[in-house]
């Protein structure tokens, strides 16, 4: 028999996309373009929502803290904008934090890079195959 989903993993999962969706088209502030919703937490009382997002061209929390002003001043536009289009009784109070594991896999895969370049490096000056 499948999984069941949780009525928060539930509420979270539409609260990712209808806030995509919204960043898409209603957010007209400049700084909020190419924001994508990479999660949403919803605590168990339903009461409060922690959304993660990264933007393009942003590494870190630091370089993302004018974006994250932005979106924390237009959630109660969106909560406002959720509400009405969904049957929610409430929606949760929103949150924005800067998801920073894109840029931390990017240096990972970076490193893996500069490792298996050294070591192939390695194998061609020694001259021996381990294959």
């Amino acid at each position: 028999m499948g999984q069941e989903f949780s009525r928060t993993e539930r509420i979270a999962d539409f609260l990712q996309q209808e806030l995509a969706k919204l960043l898409l088209h209603s957010v007209r502030d400049p700084r909020a373009e190419f924001v994508s919703i990479t999660a949403v937490e919803v605590s168990r009382d339903l009461r409060y929502a922690k959304v993660f997002f990264t933007k393009l061209g942003l590494e870190d929390a630091k370089s993302a803290e004018d974006v994250t002003r932005v979106l924390d001043k237009a959630a109660g536009f969106l909560r406002s904008e959720i509400s009405r289009d969904s049957t929610l009784r409430t929606v949760p109070k929103l949150t924005f934090k800067f998801d920073e594991s894109v840029g931390r896999g990017r240096h990972m895969e970076a490193l893996l890079g500069k490792a298996r370049a050294s070591d192939s490096q390695n194998q061609d000056a020694s001259g021996v195959d381990e294959t």
